[in-house]
């Protein structure tokens, strides 16, 4: 397939979320779990029909109840996918480090979707952010789940991403069309949309914040789980604000067909599946840039590559490195082009380069050839860091490897709004 020519055909969904493709309805309202009547905190995502459905989730050991039950309705750890009816989640708390009587609440919201949704109760998935190790009782899912499914509609995307909202500043959402190029869907338009939440705790590992991402595209829920999985490792999962891997991240991804009802499913390793592939990716990686630009505190955007390195691993070990050290993210806080705190978090990191090989570039800038530092105008570092995105390059003379990171720059903010985050 031809990636240049495909990228022509996608399309940007105007104000698209997770309802932009179809066989999709979503809602957003109040029940309680928040003090503030203003702030959603009840989201429901429902497909019309049974939808394909895989899930990716967080390898935190202290691992949240509707962590472990919506993995469980998925197959277990081992398989991740499977036919769903609809998601619940809420925010203002995480249902985190709550023992038995956490995961007896997260089955009994299953319980209680399914029956007014008309499916199994495996066929629900539910997720939880908000404060880690308080009570969650049952009481509010009995009042609020009948309101919410009653309040679901094609429209409701925008209310949905909103209710998961924690510390973010503002609602993530996006969508994309595109037209098959290929032979047995030519006359098929497909829709990848999306919403997430995120903001701080934010370093994920093997899944995300909490994401859902929907097709229209006619997809076997295996199929479906080797897209998700490939591109939440290279998306997600290159996403750090402060280091820290939450114990309820949770990316769920649903296709309903509806855009191909007649259409056999998209094969593995078929050039309709690289299509599907590219626009899911593309999805997720402007959701994942998002996170990153909202992360608690931050007032830039910072994108992190690596080349050269002599693994996949060491370039992501490399490129983690500088993009979680405190050094590195208040320096760009402060505009100052500081390439030794980038070379400093480089050379800690573990992976193995000669320092005489190292090239460093800040907002295209040369820095560091050879090691050594490069003269540079100050004046004109400091007009460039009044740039939205600050783009740190780093060439390790390694070998071929490449990667790309992104978090955000550290200032006063974040101890302000971690200081007091649970009062």
């Amino acid at each position: 397939m031809n990636i240049d020519h495909f990228e022509t055909c996608i399309r940007t969904v105007p104000a698209g979320g997770v309802t932009s493709p179809k066989g999709f309805k979503a809602a957003g309202i109040h029940v309680g779990f928040r003090k503030n009547p203003q702030r959603l905190d009840m989201a429901c995502v429902t497909a019309d029909k049974l939808a394909s459905c895989a899930g990716v989730f967080t390898t935190n050991r202290f691992c949240a109840a509707p962590v472990q039950v919506s993995r469980q309705n998925l197959g277990g750890a081992e398989k991740g996918y499977g036919l769903v009816k609809g998601i619940v989640i809420n925010s203002g708390n995480a249902n985190a480090a709550t023992g038995e009587q956490g995961r007896a609440v997260a089955a009994e919201t299953c319980e209680i979707a399914s029956q007014i949704l008309g499916c199994e109760r495996e066929q629900v998935l539910v997720a939880s952010t908000g404060v880690i190790g308080q009570t969650l009782g049952i009481e509010l899912f009995e009042t609020g789940l009948p309101a919410a499914i009653d309040a679901l509609s094609v429209s409701g995307g925008a209310d949905a991403a909103r209710a998961i909202m924690t510390t973010d500043t503002h609602s993530k959402e996006y969508a994309i069309s595109y037209t098959s190029q290929t032979l047995q869907y030519a006359d098929c338009t497909f829709t990848v949309g999306g919403m997430c939440k995120g903001s701080g705790m934010i370093m994920p590992n093997m899944a995300t914040m909490i994401a859902v991402i929907t097709t229209d595209a006619p997809v076997e829920p295996r199929v479906l789980h080797s897209i998700l999985k490939q591109t939440v490792d290279v998306t997600f999962n290159k996403v750090t604000v402060d280091s820290d891997s939450s114990t309820n991240d949770t990316c769920i991804m649903l296709a309903s067909g509806a855009a191909g009802a007649d259409a056999a499913p998209i094969e593995e390793g078929s050039d309709a599946y690289n299509e599907l592939l590219y626009a899911v990716h593309e999805v997720c990686e402007t959701l994942a840039r998002t996170i990153a630009s909202d992360g608690e505190g931050a007032s830039r955007l910072v994108t992190v590559n690596v080349t050269g390195a002599a693994t996949d691993e060491d370039a992501d070990t490399a490129a983690r490195a500088v993009a979680n050290s405190p050094l590195v993210k208040t320096a760009i806080a402060g505009h100052d082009c500081n390439w030794g705190r980038i070379a400093m978090a480089l050379g800690k990191c573990g992976v193995v380069f000669n320092q005489e090989d190292v090239s460093i570039d800040i907002m295209g800038m040369p820095v560091c050839r050879g090691g050594l530092t490069v003269a540079f105008d100050e004046d004109e570092a400091l007009r460039r860091f009044e740039a939205p995105e600050i783009v740190i390059s780093c060439d390790l003379g390694a070998g071929e490897h490449t990667t790309t990171v992104w978090t955000c720059d550290l200032t006063h903010d974040y101890v302000t709004i971690n200081g007091d985050y649970r009062t």
